[in-house]
């Protein structure tokens, strides 16, 4: 049996968030400049995504270091029909959008346990 890819594991990985949380409409593993590594499901808008996600991570790290509070450990950016979670996830990051009228809580935690997992795949 072969090992498999990179990208196998973080198609894996996002696969798995989201049979494990209802609700959620797209996810991606973007890198730092906004490069799309992986997304689920495949669409014309993954590219978008992709980049607003990176920007508005970006800017929340810078923000939080220029006030000297931290490190980045998730953004949430709610909006009339659904939410937005974002995680770094090593050299990269996972960003998550879930229709609003679905719980957020299973997607927080599942969503940090994918990140994690995304970042050792990505480290390795």
């Amino acid at each position: 049996m072969t090992a498999k890819t990179r990208q196998e594991q973080i198609d894996d990985a996002l696969r798995k968030l989201h049979a494990v949380v209802e609700g959620i409409r797209a996810s991606v593993v973007v890198n730092r400049d906004g490069l799309l590594v992986a997304a689920m499901p495949a669409g014309n808008d993954e590219d978008v995504l992709a980049a607003m996600s990176a920007t508005l991570v970006g800017l929340a790290e810078r923000t939080l270091g220029r006030l000297d509070q931290g490190s980045l450990e998730r953004l949430l950016v709610e909006g009339e029909d659904s939410v937005m979670v974002a995680y770094p996830a090593g050299r990269a990051m996972l960003a998550v959008m879930i229709g609003k009228e679905h719980k957020i809580g299973p997607l927080l935690y599942a969503a940090s346990v994918t990140a994690k997992n995304v970042a050792q795949v990505l480290a390795s």
